[in-house]
């Protein structure tokens, strides 16, 4: 596992759970990435808000109250009636004119985020400064929501209707948990130049690129051109080859309501032309099975849509129908919607208790871990899970909240070139492969971009810190019965190529024990380090005396120095059959 580094320089509001590269007609490389509190278009690793607005409204005369002061901050009451907005909203004021209690203008005229609700008609939000009790602001106070935030974790609650009736004690919480409340996720793609992204479950938003970088997205019903355009979907995805918009659990025409399996399309080469007519392309279908569209992923010549128990093939076949769907899994589970990744020709997901490929056919992987990693998966949380290539190491990642915690700090790969499984511990949210960057990026909860396979160190902080990374196998056996091992010397098979370190070096452990639940016994802990650069690299300690006797041996390699990129290949140990003493 290589090292990383920051790729943003500033810190989102909140945690990224989305992450897509895109690029300007001018040749400009751009990424969007939505937490559960903002969405960001990201230049050059710097921060730009594009948030959509929901409503700007003129506020009355003087709606601007300071309630109280303390330790320097000033609690700010706005007057505006049915604002319609929660706590953690974000609202920008201007045309405020000060001072008001002591505090200038350019205090009020800025983004705030709202703190209270009081009422249907006041907000509140805290500034920096000692205000003094005081109303004022003018009469052309302006407001401008943005949409309101999501929240950064699933909900699960157990009221009514949560298990069947009569079940319980009267008056009792149910033993079964539902989801109340989901987290915030966002999905995205680039029509052409220009993104279109939404909020899963959401509104649909378009961010076009001639207004600006800095403009912000608007909603897809609201453009001038709009016609019969959806206003709610699980998820918007752009077909590369036909370029028809595609929206996945949206509402009918002519109704808000949504349709967990409906899918629909814009009318080619126009995204906001939703109408069905003899002169256009748009149309829609709904999935044949299942009870919720859980994702779309575009993948060789054809979409697969994922639904909670079957995954169908979308393929587009013209006129008159331009697109149609094919059943090609049953009883086929994904247990998060951003638990499946592509490499353009394989697709591999997540399911609840196993792992799959799609190449052509379904076929779940053997997987060494299996059991370890589904006894242990906090489940509540599981629409973080996410999945990610890295094409770079044949790579596929899922990261995911692991044991009680709610947030994902574990990882497996399935390496799909050597058909190996392996896991450890690191924080993240999102990951996309290389792609304008010579690196993989991920987002993490601290609410920054790093990328990835960048040295051999966590550079993000200075001084670096050293990755501690280590292989250790199971069990190595000779046989059966009061059949012993005498191991007399081992010979590693190691290379450092990469390395930054002046003399990298990694430290191999040799353990043993006679039966198993037995303590292991440490015989031997040699240390392996380059004494010299070029092919073939050359070792102290080439042939380990190691001497030591046991049923049982275990291997362990392990580095736990800065710039050391180290790489295992076939170690050899000089084995003789021994007995009982």
């Amino acid at each position: 596992f290589g090292g990383w580094q920051r790729f943003t320089s500033e810190q989102m509001q909140g945690t990224p759970r989305s992450l897509h590269p895109w690029a300007s007609l001018a040749g400009e490389q751009f990424y969007g990435s939505g937490t559960e509190l903002k969405y960001y278009q990201i230049r050059g690793g710097a921060l730009i808000d594009i948030t959509p607005i929901r409503r700007t409204v003129t506020l009355a005369n003087d709606p601007i109250t300071i309630i109280s002061a303390a330790g320097g901050v000033t609690l700010i009451e706005v007057a505006d009636t049915l604002h319609q907005a929660i706590v953690n909203d974000f609202v920008t004021l201007s045309g405020v004119v000060g001072p008001i209690g002591g505090l200038d203008a350019s205090v009020f005229n800025a983004e705030h985020q709202i703190t209270a609700i009081p009422t249907d008609n006041t907000i509140r939000f805290n500034v920096t400064g000692t205000g003094t009790a005081a109303t004022g602001g003018g009469a052309a106070v302006e407001a401008a929501y943005q949409i309101n935030t999501g929240i950064d974790s699933t909900v699960l609650g157990a009221g009514w209707g949560t298990d069947t009736f009569g079940s319980g004690g009267w008056g009792l919480a149910s033993d079964q948990l539902t989801i109340s409340d989901r987290l915030r996720l966002w999905h995205q793609d680039n029509f052409g130049e220009d993104l279109i992204f939404n909020v899963q479950d959401g509104g649909i938003y378009y961010k076009d690129m001639s207004a600006g970088v800095t403009s912000r997205g608007f909603e897809l019903q609201d453009a001038p051109s709009a016609n019969d355009a959806p206003v709610i979907a699980r998820q918007v995805l752009v077909s590369d080859n036909d370029r028809h918009v595609l929206f996945f659990g949206t509402n009918q025409i002519g109704s808000s309501a949504q349709d967990p399996l409906l899918v629909r399309w814009s009318d080619q080469e126009n995204p906001f032309d939703g109408e069905i007519t003899t002169t256009t392309t748009a149309g829609s279908l709904r999935i044949d099975s299942g009870s919720e569209i859980i994702i779309a992923v575009e993948s060789r010549g054809e979409i697969l849509v994922f639904t909670d128990v079957t995954v169908h093939a979308l393929r587009f076949v013209g006129p008159p129908f331009i697109f149609g769907q094919v059943r090609i899994g049953t009883n086929t589970s994904l247990i998060g919607p951003n638990a499946v990744a592509t490499d353009g020709v394989n697709v591999f997901w997540m399911g609840r208790g196993g792992f799959y490929r799609h190449t052509g056919q379904i076929q779940e992987l053997r997987c060494d871990v299996k059991d370890y990693v589904f006894r242990n998966i906090n489940e509540q949380q599981s629409g973080k899970i996410t999945a990610g290539i890295n094409r770079l190491h044949s790579e596929v990642f899922w990261y995911m909240p692991f044991g009680d915690v709610e947030e994902n700090n574990f990882y497996v790969v399935y390496n799909y070139e050597q058909d190996i499984w392996y896991y450890g511990m690191l924080n993240r949210t999102v990951w996309i492969d290389a792609r304008f960057e010579a690196q993989p990026l991920a987002g993490s909860p601290d609410g920054y971009i790093y990328a990835h396979e960048v040295g051999a160190s966590d550079n993000s902080v200075i001084p670096p810190v050293a990755l501690n990374s280590y292989v250790e196998s199971s069990d190595i056996e000779l046989g059966t019965g009061d059949t012993l091992m005498y191991v007399r010397r081992l010979l590693p098979d190691v290379t450092f190529d990469g390395s930054t370190a002046t003399t990298p070096q990694v430290t191999i452990q040799l353990e043993t024990r006679n039966y198993q639940g037995e303590a292991y016994r440490t015989q031997k802990a040699p240390t392996v380090a380059r004494i010299a650069v070029g092919p073939p690299e050359q070792f102290n300690g080439l042939r380990n005396n190691v001497r030591m006797r046991g049923r049982y041996i275990r291997y362990r390699i392990e580095a736990d120095q800065i710039g050391v990129r180290w790489r295992q290949g076939i170690p050899k140990l000089q084995v003789q059959s021994d007995g009982l003493r």
